[in-house]
């Protein structure tokens, strides 16, 4: 039986999902060393055109997984379901993902494969009940801090960004900025920088709503610089300048930052599908 956990980190980018399939597809080509390790590359392949919202192939890859499983195969069973999951969750039919998510937390913690277990604490809290999502995602903390696993343990960042939203939603705001300065520091120490980014971003955005808005904008402005510095797009960080902006009283200021924001987050597949009545607003901002 193979309980190991292969580490596919290090193939994906998570912002090319095209470019992360055709790695995949590439090694697939060549000599596997075990059928397990073929079944766990494809649960990743079809990860990749799960978001890329091509549905149909990653479904039908999923099938060819689901078709060669057997009980000495654990961590591939685990896999399978995670990805089965994320790709029903992906095109919104999140109540079926959710047996698929809490297979694949029972599945993991048997075989003490902590990372994977953490994984899909933190998917079955995405799909749940908003009453629940802080069950999950406070268990999912709790299993990753227990670990002695660093896999399990890398996930604390992006535990403390969701259960941050959580609380950000409910209005509960202090709570939810203890959490995204905790997964800020938690990048920090790490020196994952893009992640990093990321973690002062909503550190920024929950600035804005409790009201601090001076902070709030010293924080996407330095943003804006390191992004531009990168020669990198900054959709989110340009949305947010117009918001402040807009907020402070000076809409004209805000107006080319709602363009800049649109040109970029129009081509989000995700947004068009998910939030368009957010695209249609900051093409009308960038109009003011």
């Amino acid at each position: 039986m193979d309980n190991s956990v292969r580490d596919f980190d290090g193939w994906w980018d998570y912002g090319d999902p095209a470019g992360t399939a055709s790695r995949f597809r590439a090694r697939l080509a060549e000599p596997m060393p075990d059928e397990a390790y073929r079944l766990e590359l494809l649960t990743q392949l079809a990860r990749t055109e799960g978001l890329q919202r091509n549905f149909a192939v990653a479904h039908a890859i999923l099938d060819e997984i689901e078709s060669a499983l057997t009980e000495a195969l654990p961590v591939a069973w685990v896999r399978y379901h995670l990805e089965r999951g994320r790709v029903l969750n992906s095109a919104g039919e999140g109540v079926l993902a959710r047996p698929h998510f809490q297979a694949a937390w029972d599945g993991a913690r048997q075989v003490g494969a902590d990372s994977l277990a953490v994984d899909a604490a933190h998917m079955v809290a995405i799909v749940a009940e908003p009453d629940e999502q802080i069950l999950w995602n406070e268990q999912a903390i709790a299993y990753a801090e227990a670990s002695e696993q660093p896999g399990a343990r890398n996930w604390l960042g992006s535990l403390y960004n969701n259960l941050g939203w959580t609380y950000h939603d409910l209005g509960q705001l202090d709570k939810a900025l203890d959490l995204f300065e905790r997964a800020q520091t938690h990048f920090a120490e790490r020196a994952i920088p893009d992640r990093l980014r990321i973690a002062r971003w909503c550190v920024a955005r929950c600035l804005r709503s409790i009201g601090r808005l001076d902070e709030a904008l010293a924080g996407q402005r330095a943003l804006e610089t390191e992004y531009a510095a990168l020669d990198e797009a900054a959709g989110y960080v340009y949305e947010e300048l117009g918001e402040l902006l807009l907020l402070q009283g000076d809409a004209q200021a805000a107006a080319p930052y709602f363009g800049q924001a649109h040109a970029i987050l129009s081509q989000d597949t995700w947004l068009q599908a998910q939030e368009p009545e957010r695209l249609a607003r900051l093409q009308t901002l960038a109009q003011s």
